[in-house]
């Protein structure tokens, strides 16, 4: 067997695959199908500082290869998380990654402060939030606003700052640098492109909130376009995302320069799905005779 362990940011995986925030709750329900310990880490449901209820439905609906989604950040707030949930998580041999939220960059900063004095490993910063001191636009749709809230994140906390990336900007890697530079130790991309469906016959709407976040295959191409840029902007690690339904997938964003991946959409039509990637993944790398996952890191061979 290939050795699957990663380093990001000094911390240790014993493997690269880890499920998304918003899709793998806290990891309670998916303990009935196996153990969480298989997987490499969890990055939480997003966390705010106070209980947030959502989005009225209906806030999921299916797309040609994929899904959109406008949940609304529904969580039970970040003391909840500290109290009942991280304890939970922290007995099952994995990594856990809290992805938190909010909606200006001091509210962002107090959470993760919170989060400091706890044993969390660490923190995935979710900047596709509406900043409300801006109008309502999202954090990660400018330099400026995305190197504020990274900033004020950065005093507030000493351990690891993972910052996730929108895909809905003009320039990704302008982001991406601007999140290094204002102290984030790694990034994540790409968070869901933003889509709308409507019924033809209402002629409404199918999202209640109209528009809501593109996620599944069809978004893989553009994921691996943006990981594979980023890479070549910056001199932090990647986890990479958007798309990932299979072990070759997870190769092929690692080839563009991810260090390690989550798996979004695919867990909802295969609980499975974490644990499968991760047996392709290392049947994949036996076939080819590579010893290590990390030798594929950023190994694409551009034209």
């Amino acid at each position: 067997m290939a050795d699957l362990s990663v380093n990001i940011c000094g911390v240790d995986f014993k493997n690269p695959v880890i499920p998304a925030s918003g899709v793998f709750g806290y990891g309670r329900e998916y303990e009935e199908f196996y153990p969480l310990s298989k997987l490499g880490g969890i990055a939480t449901k997003g966390t705010t500082l106070k209980l947030r209820t959502g989005n009225p439905s209906p806030r999921i609906a299916e797309t040609p290869s994929g899904m959109l989604n406008s949940v609304g950040l529904q969580n039970p707030g970040i003391d909840h998380f500290i109290s009942t949930e991280l304890p939970n998580l922290l007995t099952k041999d994995l990594l856990v990654l809290a992805n938190i939220a909010g909606s200006t960059p001091d509210e962002c900063a107090e959470v993760a402060a919170k989060l400091d004095s706890t044993d969390v490993h660490m923190i995935e910063l979710n900047i596709s939030c509406p900043n409300v001191k801006q109008g309502g636009a999202a954090f990660g749709t400018s330099c400026e606003m995305a190197g504020e809230v990274t900033r004020k994140v950065r005093e507030a906390t000493k351990k690891p700052l993972v910052v996730k990336l929108s895909p809905n900007v003009t320039s990704i890697t302008e982001i991406a640098k601007s999140v290094e530079a204002a102290g984030a130790d790694a990034v994540s991309l790409i968070n869901t492109l933003l889509g709308m469906r409507i019924d033809v016959n209402s002629g409404r709407p199918i999202l209640r909130n109209n528009v809501g976040g593109m996620s599944g295959p069809a978004v893989f191409p553009i994921a691996v376009r943006m990981v594979w840029q980023v890479a070549n902007a910056v001199n932090i690690p990647i986890i990479g995302m958007g798309g990932v339904s299979s072990g070759r997938d997870a190769i092929e964003l690692m080839m563009a320069g991810a260090s390690a991946v989550q798996v979004g959409a695919a867990i909802y039509t295969d609980p499975f799905a974490p644990v499968k990637i991760i047996d392709e993944m290392n049947e994949f790398l036996d076939q080819k005779g590579i010893k290590s996952v990390k030798e594929i890191i950023g190994a694409v061979k551009p034209w």
